[in-house]
């Protein structure tokens, strides 16, 4: 009569004891026992959301179909991962009279008003009431995927007065014939505007920093920024007079179709033919990645500097591209670092997806994105931020912004020399199969995680304490509205959901934050003290906020802050 009945699917023991705590009855799904698969983190990406439930036959069970030939509720799947043994075990411990598998028993037959599932194709939506609260929208994989993403703030311009160049490295669908053309285009060119800055660095000149690392930062922390050296050309090692020239020669096209670009067609393609690029790349290769080096002229030095300059102007990615042309291919709907690969060659690029065999990493399913080689790192490591929101309403867009997160670091130093994965990506998921490097500074926390406290605590020992409030968390609500501004045409939302996601960013040299991804169900599974406990706040203060508050809009949202509302 309270209608206080819920429904959880996945390892969310936090959720299941706060609403008993709320005098909410549980009714439990049938089977839930220790055969089931372990959870394995993020649930994200969203591979099945192209609507309710697409079958599966006889390898899908009933989910939560009442007894007794009653209408089924939620009728579909089981093909996730469930309740780790430790969770179902802490949750059995909390029921030692089996109160709570009384109660349940007793709701058997009745329809639950609040879902928490690891997936929305865990329900059926046509079987929803209107009272019924769910935790997840439809269709979110207009940006809770990496193709997804890359697809939706391609639009933004069209939407709203944005740049996605400004806070998402640029990103291309290789499935897609245009876009695979576009990222050959994009190699090219970034591979001549970097020959041009280690040119100027063999030269001596160093134009491109635009904020210099403060004095205080390399007391604090000496391999704060972490830059691998360009090799120095040896007695004897080739030499590439006409390569400058030719790298010139590209871009200063590329700056004029710039200055004349229109938003509503597309770019023309510049310096497609102007000079032999299957030649400038091997040579670009050998400048860069091998050792050889370059003949630069008084006036090309000069040229160099002017032209990087006009063409910062234009490209907000400029700086954080680095030199040495590095990408990152993803598969697009593929969550925790699978698949994922650091490489330099533009034939690595082209070949890579098609060498693999899994359905799920074809050619069609992959992204690939422009590296931030200009990063900041904290004691010579890679880090990202792991950053919570959520969504209470797409009509009006109603986003929540969670003032607390957590930063994940790498197995072993950062370094642009060396692109394996224990270096490059912090997924929890990737590194914890990686021991932590006996070279890695001793000050990196053993369990690889910090708190955002943390976190400003050294940004203070750095002289930079300004820097999380007035550049970092600015930055971040920032990107996550563009996001969802440029997917939200493509939601199918209904009142009375939620969704809580997790979105990732890397944080440049300059302290502006790059978003990588957005991760529907991100992992509440625990992987160090930090994480256990603002894994637990965040999920009490999502049903304050999504409970409570419809009960008392002036209960606590603890951490959340109202962020954006139509």
């Amino acid at each position: 009569q309270e209608k206080k009945i819920f429904t959880v699917q996945g390892p969310y023991p936090i959720i299941r004891r706060e609403l008993r705590a709320r005098g909410w009855v549980e009714r439990k799904l049938p089977g839930v026992g220790r055969h089931l698969e372990q959870h394995r983190g993020d649930q994200n990406k969203q591979r099945l959301e192209t609507g309710p439930s697409n079958g599966g036959g006889g390898q899908r069970e009933a989910l939560l179909n009442p007894r007794d030939g009653a209408q089924p509720f939620l009728g579909t799947t089981l093909q996730y991962p469930w309740l780790p043994a430790e969770e179902e075990e802490e949750q059995c411990d909390e029921d030692p009279n089996s109160i709570h598998d009384l109660m349940s028993y007793l709701v058997r037959d009745r329809l639950p008003n609040f879902i928490w599932t690891n997936f929305l194709d865990a329900t059926d939506p046509e079987l929803l009431q209107q009272d019924n609260v769910v935790n997840h929208y439809a269709r979110v994989d207009a940006f809770t995927t990496k193709e997804g993403l890359c697809l939706s703030l391609q639009k933004l311009p069209w939407i709203e007065q944005a740049d996605p160049n400004t806070f998402f490295p640029r990103c291309y669908r290789l499935g897609i014939m245009d876009e695979r053309e576009a990222f050959i285009e994009d190699f090219r060119l970034t591979a001549a505007r970097s020959l041009l800055k280690l040119a100027l660095e063999e030269a001596g000149d160093r134009p491109m920093r635009t904020q210099q690392v403060p004095n205080s930062a390399k007391g604090a922390g000496e391999s704060h920024v972490s830059h691998p050296k360009h090799f120095t050309a040896q007695p004897g090692s080739p030499l590439y007079p006409d390569l400058v020239e030719e790298a010139l020669e590209a871009c200063e096209q590329h700056l004029g179709v710039l200055q004349h670009q229109d938003i509503d067609r597309s770019t023309p393609s510049p310096c497609r033919t102007c000079i032999n690029w299957d030649r400038f790349l091997q040579q670009y290769y050998r400048v860069a990645h091998e050792g050889a080096g370059l003949v630069l002229t008084k006036q090309q030095q000069k040229q160099c500097q002017n032209l990087l300059r006009h063409l910062a102007e234009q490209l907000p990615q400029l700086d954080m591209e680095g030199k040495f042309n590095i990408w990152i291919l993803k598969p697009g709907a593929e969550s925790q670092g699978r698949g994922i690969v650091c490489t330099t060659r533009l034939e690595e690029v082209l070949q890579l997806p098609w060498s693999c065999t899994a359905p799920s990493l074809q050619m069609g399913g992959w992204v690939v994105q422009k590296y931030v080689e200009r990063l900041l790192t904290i004691f010579g490591t890679k880090f990202d931020i792991r950053q919570w929101f959520v969504v209470t309403d797409w009509k009006p867009l109603t986003v929540w912004f969670y003032r607390d997160c957590y930063l994940r670091f790498c197995s072993r130093p950062f370094s642009l020399s060396h692109l394996e994965r224990a270096r490059h990506l912090c997924n929890v998921s990737v590194q914890k199969w990686y021991k932590t490097s006996p070279n890695q500074d001793p000050r990196v926390p053993p369990d690889k995680i910090w708190s955002n406290k943390q976190f400003q605590e050294y940004l203070a020992q750095l002289g930079q304490a300004d820097a999380w409030h007035q550049v970092l968390v600015p930055g971040m609500k920032a990107a996550i509205l563009s996001a969802l501004r440029s997917a939200q045409d493509q939601v199918h939302f209904r009142k009375g959901s939620f969704e809580l996601y997790g979105a990732d960013f890397l944080v440049g040299e300059d302290f502006q934050p790059w978003l990588l991804e957005i991760n529907s169900s991100p992992t509440m599974s625990p992987s160090s003290a930090v994480t256990r406990q603002l894994c637990a706040n965040v999920q009490r203060d999502t049903l304050c906020l999504v409970l409570d508050r419809k009960d008392n809009p002036s209960s606590s949202i603890g951490a959340f802050e109202l962020i954006y509302k139509e």
